[in-house]
This record gives C-alpha cells, structure tokens and sequence, in this order.
C-alpha cells in the first residue's frame, strides 16, 4: 500500500496515501488497539454538522475568512452526509474527552476542504485543522455537544416513532380484546376477573409514561456546552460563539438548541445521560414486564394455553412444530442489557474529576446502543409478536367460569360464608360455580347472570380516567414537560 509522509509538530508520520485523515488520526489508530468498537456512524455525522455549524460561526464572527469557512462547510457537509465514514479508523476506547475522533474530524475536514481548494491531501494550507477547523472549540465542548445533539436525533428520530408504533399496536389489539373477560392473576394465583383488554391497555400505558420520561431527561441535552473551550471558561472562544452554533445545529438536531450559561456543567459531568438511561431502564422495565406476562399467557403451565403465540416459522431444534416465545425471549435480553448500560453510565459519570468528566466516548456509545436496542426490539415486539397473538376466548370463559374467585363477585348478595362453602364444593368437585350455586337454591339462574353482567361489564373494566390525556405518546404532555 502507497504511503505519504506528512509533518506536524510532532514530527513525520507515514499514511496510507489514499485516507483523508491526518498524523493525529494516524498515531491514535496505532495506538488505541483495544477491542474493535467503534462509535456509529451517526456520532460521526453529528461531528460533519458540528464543524459546519463552527465554520458558519467563526464566519458570522469575523473570525474565519469566507474562503476558508466555505471550503470547511461543505467538506464537513459531506462528512455529515457519511461520504467519509470509512476515513474514522479511531477506536471507541480512546483518551474520554474523545480528542482522537474530534481531531479525526478535523484532519478529514482540512484534507477534503484542501482537496477542494486545489492541494494534495496532507498539504495542510490553505486549511489547518486546527487552526481553522478546529477555530473557537476544544475537544472538551466539542465532543459532548455532539453527544448531546447525537443523542437527541436518536430519541426523537429512531426510539420515538418506535415506541409509537408498539403503542398502536397495543391500543388496536385493547379495542379488539375489550370485551374479553378472563380470570386476573395476583401473585400467580387466581384473583378478581379482569378484561383481556384492560391488560392491553396497563401495556400501553406503561409506554406512555416511560416516554413521557424519557421526553423530560431530554430537556437537559437541548443545552450545549459548546463555547466553553477547554475547561469551561471560554478561553481562545469568541463570547458569541456558543449560541451562534447552538441555532446553527438546532435544525439538525431537530430541537431548539441554546448555549449553556455554565458549559462547565457538561464537560465535567454528565448527569443529563444518567438521568436519560433511567428513563430508558422504565422503559426497558415496561418491556420486560410485557414479554413476561406474554410468555405466561401463551404457556401451558395451565394445560392449554390462553393465548397462541403468532406462527414466525421457528420452532424448536428437537421437537418439530414447537411454538416457543422466540421474540419476547430476544426483547428481554435486550432489557438486560439496557439495564446493564445505565449501570455503567452511572459509573463513567462519576469517573470524571474536577473540570472534565473522561469517559464521554464510553457513555454516548453505551446510550446509544441503549435506544438503537431498545427502538429495533419494540419494532420486533409490535410486527413479530403482540399483532398476532391470539385470544381463546372459550379457553378463557372455561377458566373463569371454574375459578374459585368468582365466589368473592356473589359473597355481597348470598354471604361470604355461603359463598365460600359453594365455592369450595365447586372446586372439589370441578364444576362451575353457576351450576352448584343454581342446584343449591341460593341464586336463580336470572339472578345469578345478572350479578355477573354487572361485575364484568367491560367497559367499566375499560373506563379511562377523565383526568388522564389519552394518545399515541402522550405527544402534548411531552411537549408541555419539554418546554418546562
């Protein structure tokens, strides 16, 4: 492979001839040889839109002459756009303050805005990348307010619409169950009937809150520490620069972006994330819980089960035809591991000292990961499971009809000590209750249907509270708690 040399203040360094990054990026790639994670793409992308968004503000400042800040704008709009995706050899395990991918950015943004400007890739004029493209920031405000813009498009572009479409499919399967009366369960055993929909819709609004959540621990990202430079203090910044990048990126980001009054708090610590991965554990503890009350449905603990798991065309490697719940069992271990992410977000927050928290690369890769997991299993759930699981509303009746709790429905009207002594007399003798409490004389059959009806109304099952907003993502609670 054809090399060229290329000088900076740490001297000459071979380079692969035909790659856009510079010596900075060179000796990083050799040096970090831990593991083979990198950060995605997208965090890659965010740093085209950041040094674009720097370039324009240097430019509006005064700071940056038109034909530089021109040449870096669209060089770093094509990094944006992941043309130079292959040129980011830098490994996820690198100095915290993540200085190896922001100069990685740097030096492929001067080598293509130099390629533009007519010189040969390393020639490091008219374009420096630390000179110009580099102008007015540190990797220390840079790098935290790409994971904050990261961050934010991943919630509301990928997670969002994801936890939507689980929503829909709850809600549709709530309607078409909302009638269906089965026996309700309290710790595994028997208890007060409930409506097969009403179990739905506990679903449903468990998601809703956990974005709702999610929604309000974002509010905290919209703010950038960009202008604080190296530790804050603005040093070698412009005092308008801050907010100049913020308004430049917040189309991007897709929220209205502001500059920090104190850029300190978010290059020393990092406590919005944290506060975010507890959000997304609500959400994964949601999750959780759905696929395990859906496993306990759909087994056969019980001799048939209740529900039918969707066919998906898998089955087990010994026993033909056997119907496993593959995809709620795929969900749960993403909950697992989500949880396990915030566990370490929560250490690398405080792993920082005085004015610089040095694990960002670690925790914009481990929350992203998180929402990447989280959004790709509720698209599975929604499509590969809950659309088509199946009610056996016969098996359902059957097994209320025999419960023993339906005695605790008649007790108010024949007596608790009655209906217990029938209760227990239907159960020995495995017979529903209706017709021992009939052959007994305590209630006619009329009475008996009746006392039922109005017990299991269904939609009293269903009824929504008035004071609680009802919809897809509670989109307007969101709003309103963003914007508080």
């Amino acid at each position: 492979m054809s090399s060229r040399i290329e000088t900076d203040a740490y001297g000459a360094i071979a380079i692969p001839s035909h790659v856009y990054w510079g010596p900075q990026t060179e000796r990083s790639r050799t040096l970090f040889v831990i593991g083979a994670e990198k950060l995605p793409p997208e965090v890659i992308r965010c740093f085209g839109a950041q040094k674009a968004a720097a370039a324009s503000a240097n430019l509006a400042l005064g700071l940056l002459p038109a034909n530089l800040a021109s040449a870096i704008i669209d060089a770093a709009c094509e990094v944006r756009e992941g043309v130079f995706d292959d040129h980011f050899p830098i490994r996820l395990w690198q100095t915290g303050s993540g200085t190896q991918t922001n100069m990685n950015a740097n030096e492929v943004i001067a080598n293509r805005a130099n390629e533009r400007c007519g010189q040969p890739l390393g020639a490091r004029a008219p374009v420096h990348p630390n000179d110009h493209v580099n102008l007015s920031q540190s990797s220390n405000d840079t790098f935290p307010t790409v994971m904050h813009v990261c961050t934010l498009r991943a919630v509301f572009g990928t997670l969002g619409p994801s936890v939507e479409r689980l929503q829909t499919v709850l809600s549709a399967r709530a309607a078409e169950f909302h009638d269906v009366l089965k026996v309700g369960m309290t710790h595994l055993q028997d208890a007060l009937p409930v409506t097969l929909g009403s179990e739905f819709k506990t679903w449903e609004r468990q998601l809703d809150a956990a974005w709702a959540g999610i929604v309000f621990h974002t509010s905290a990202l919209c703010e950038l520490p960009q202008g604080g430079t190296a530790s804050g203090s603005g040093v070698n910044g412009h005092p308008g620069f801050g907010q100049r990048v913020a308004e430049e990126l917040s189309a991007f980001a897709g929220k209205p972006l502001r500059a920090s009054r104190l850029p300190s708090q978010h290059m020393a610590a990092h406590d919005a994330f944290v506060g975010l991965c507890g959000a997304l554990n609500v959400l994964a503890s949601a999750l959780l819980k759905i696929c395990n009350d859906i496993r306990l449905h759909t087994s056969s603990l019980g001799g048939a089960p209740a529900m039918i798991l969707p066919d998906e065309g898998l089955s087990s490697s010994i026993m033909p035809a056997k119907r496993n719940a593959t995809v709620c069992e795929a969900v749960i271990q993403v909950c697992l591991r989500v949880t396990g992410n915030s566990a370490t977000v929560l250490a690398a927050n405080g792993a920082g000292a005085l004015q610089l928290n040095t694990a960002k690369p670690l925790i914009l890769n481990e929350v992203l990961n998180s929402i990447r997991l989280l959004a790709d299993a509720q698209a599975v759930l929604a499509a590969g499971c809950v659309a088509g699981l199946e009610a056996k509303r016969d098996r359902l009746r059957h097994m209320l009809d025999r419960s023993p709790v339906l005695g605790a429905v008649l007790a108010p009207h024949i007596g608790y000590d009655a209906a217990a002594r029938l209760t227990l007399e239907a159960a020995s003798q495995g017979r529903p209750l209706r017709d021992v409490v009939m052959q007994e004389g305590q209630m006619s059959s009329t009475q008996y249907d009746a006392c039922l009806a109005a017990a299991f109304d269904p939609d009293r099952h269903n009824a929504e509270p008035a004071e609680v907003p009802t919809g897809a993502l509670n989109l307007g609670v969101a709003a309103e708690i963003q914007q508080g």
